[in-house]
């Protein structure tokens, strides 16, 4: 890839992502397959401003190692050093970004129990960071860059090279570095999301109610003082940044214990390393009383049953059918591109900044709003073409939100 376009997009990353401030620390999470680009933007960083630029390489083929060969005690605790690592420099205010190109099926032959038993033993260890960036203390940023093996699942017809540089062409266009000014396109894009949760907000809806051809009859009560987001966050201090690049979503949260029916999943789900297909829900009063999956059954399950939190829904996320990420009719077994081509919603914990105030609450005060709390976000498509949703606002009165898989107004 041209240099002067990986430092394009590494300085969108830097300067619109996690808007970095002089005097403050970076964190990069990278595999190390994008350490050619990771130098790039700690590059950029260090011209900016940036403090100190800290790197965690990542290795899943290590990973997968470690799982196919290591004693079972290695997963019943966190590392320490990398518990400090994380929690040290979030309580300093660095903000983190992450370059998330994962295999999708990495962890396919490995046991799931195994995986799944790590996965929760990551996130108690690591709850406090995450309760940092979930409630927007800290700015961060998921952003993506091909790797081989993620580019042969997304276009397995494909060469390597060849596969690897149509992904390349693919993110590009979907974080709008293909655009001449790539910061002014994405303060247009903000504008335009704006727009839709202004829209939202104003209806002030009770209910979302889902219908589409593949099953999903779900009807969603939403929190009395729920706020729609999407496309920039902003943290406590007021500092604009961009968690998601792409985003085209607007989001909120349901209200824990109203939501009711079946919902189908409209794309694969990739949930730690390998992936979720063809899969359903049943909920009664919020809570997933049932479930099929096609393939990764036991993946799901073991999602589902994380903790109590993860019984139950904790987000609601709107994307048109027709939009930039969905009209490249490319599937990408990435739930960052995926996400932001179609509807989804997410299975555990709430954003608490989609309540009013919500961020400076605490975890019973939020839960009396009515939010989920678990150690999961785990985002799940089911838009599709023909996606129905109608609102029925807090004062009685219905409004088609979407028609034919896209918004009605």
């Amino acid at each position: 890839m041209d240099t002067m376009v990986l430092e394009k997009y590494a300085k969108l990353l830097v300067k619109i992502g996690v808007n970095i401030q002089k005097g403050q620390i970076l964190v990069i999470l990278s595999p190390i397959e994008a350490a050619p680009f990771t130098r790039i933007i700690s590059e950029i960083a260090f011209k900016e401003g940036a403090k100190d630029v800290q790197i965690l390489w990542k290795d899943e083929l290590s990973t997968k190692i470690k799982y196919l060969h290591a004693p079972d005690e290695v997963f019943e605790e966190y590392p320490n050093w990398q518990k400090e690592f994380y929690i040290s420099y979030a309580r300093a205010g660095a903000a983190f970004l992450n370059i998330y190109a994962a295999d999708p099926e990495l962890l396919k032959d490995v046991n799931a129990e195994r995986v799944a038993k790590y996965h929760k033993v990551t996130n108690i260890a690591l709850k406090e960071y995450r309760e940092r960036t979930m409630t927007n203390q800290n700015a961060w940023c998921i952003a993506s860059i091909p790797t081989v093996s993620w580019a042969k699942k997304v276009f397995p017809d494909l060469s390597e090279e060849e596969a690897v540089n149509k992904l390349w062409e693919a993110i590009l266009k979907t974080v709008r570095v293909d655009r001449e000014d790539p910061v002014a396109a994405w303060e247009e894009h903000k504008n335009n999301l704006k727009k839709r949760m202004e829209i939202l907000n104003s209806h002030r809806f009770q209910y979302l109610h889902y219908k589409n051809a593949l099953g999903t009859d779900l009807k969603i009560e939403l929190p009395e003082n729920h706020i729609w987001m999407g496309g920039a966050d902003f943290t406590q201090e007021g500092l604009a940044f961009i968690a998601n690049m792409p985003t085209e979503e607007v989001f909120t949260l349901p209200k824990k214990t109203g939501v009711n029916g079946k919902v189908v999943s409209s794309m694969p789900l990739n949930y730690n390393g390998s992936l979720i297909e063809n899969f359903s829900l049943t909920l009664k009063d919020g809570r997933i009383i049932d479930f099929t999956a096609e393939k990764g059954y036991e993946n799901l399950r073991h999602l589902i049953e994380t903790d109590e939190g993860s019984h139950y829904l904790g987000e609601v996320a709107l994307v048109p059918y027709d939009s930039p990420i969905s009209n490249l009719k490319t599937l990408f077994y990435n739930t960052l591109f995926d996400e932001n081509a179609s509807c989804h919603l997410a299975i555990g914990k709430a954003y608490s900044p989609c309540i009013k105030g919500g961020e400076k609450m605490s975890t019973e005060e939020l839960e009396k709003e009515g939010a989920n709390d678990s150690l999961v976000h785990e985002d799940f498509m089911i838009g599709t073409k023909d996606l129905e949703i109608m609102g029925t606002t807090f004062d009685g009165k219905e409004i088609p939100i979407f028609k034919n898989g896209n918004f009605a107004f």
